[in-house]
């Protein structure tokens, strides 16, 4: 896979076609909304799907993790999918976690709008929001932030082909932030156009659509022309 580099702050980062991102400076990985145990959350309600997205989610991050061996474990919230997740999942899917957790030296769990509280029985330290140098991580994004790596939105986008539209999950980014594109294997994804994202670059800025084994950028258009294309 060939990442992207991508300054911010005047840090230097690598946006990963996995939808990760690393700050080698720090040997920092950040990766946003692996909603693990989502399943089992709609199956307790009687929607019944394959119970089978954590493990995927984990085995995506264990490849991760293996490839930028990172000191530390940045997760930008929504973790779990709810707060009793960590209580649900199968021990199988613990030991791997685990083992995840275990080659890091330092785990931050950013809390999110699905996990507000701390992972029971799991390493690491959770905060609403972690700043270490010019780079602050957090869930969602404060538009008043600058230097800023967020998740929340499940950012996604399209791209023109000769067969037509293909949407992706994205990086949305632009001088001031990186917003990541959600991890989990059961998350849908906000198109960048929508009004709740674009307040977010009202100059516009680039999205940096997640590819088989590259990323495919492409600008963002300013708030006003967005709006303005769509009369």
């Amino acid at each position: 896979m060939t990442p992207a580099p991508l300054h911010l702050a005047g840090e230097r980062l690598m946006l990963d076609p996995m939808g990760v991102v690393s700050w080698p400076a720090r040997r920092t990985l950040a990766v946003s909304d692996l909603h693990l145990e989502k399943g089992s959350h709609f199956a307790a309600r009687g929607h019944f799907v394959p119970p089978y997205d954590t493990r995927e989610t984990l085995t995506k991050l264990a490849l991760a993790t293996r490839r930028y061996r990172p000191a530390r474990l940045v997760l930008l919230g929504d973790s779990f999918h709810d707060a009793r997740g960590c209580e649900r999942m199968a021990p199988a899917d613990c030991a791997a976690l685990g083992r995840i957790l275990a080659s890091v030296e330092e785990v931050v769990w950013v809390l999110g709008n699905h996990d507000p509280v701390a992972p029971v029985g799991l390493p690491g330290i959770a905060v609403s929001s972690f700043a270490d140098g010019p780079l602050t991580f957090r869930h969602e994004a404060d538009p008043r932030a600058s230097g800023e790596l967020s998740g929340h939105f499940h950012p996604k986008a399209t791209l023109a082909t000769r067969a037509g539209g293909v949407c992706r999950p994205c990086f949305a980014t632009d001088a001031r932030r990186v917003i990541l594109p959600a991890f989990g294997a059961y998350t849908g994804g906000l198109d960048v156009r929508d009004p709740a994202l674009g307040c977010l670059f009202p100059r516009g800025g680039r999205v940096f659509l997640l590819g088989a084994d590259r990323l495919f950028s492409v600008p963002m258009a300013p708030m006003r022309r967005r709006a303005e294309a769509a009369l």
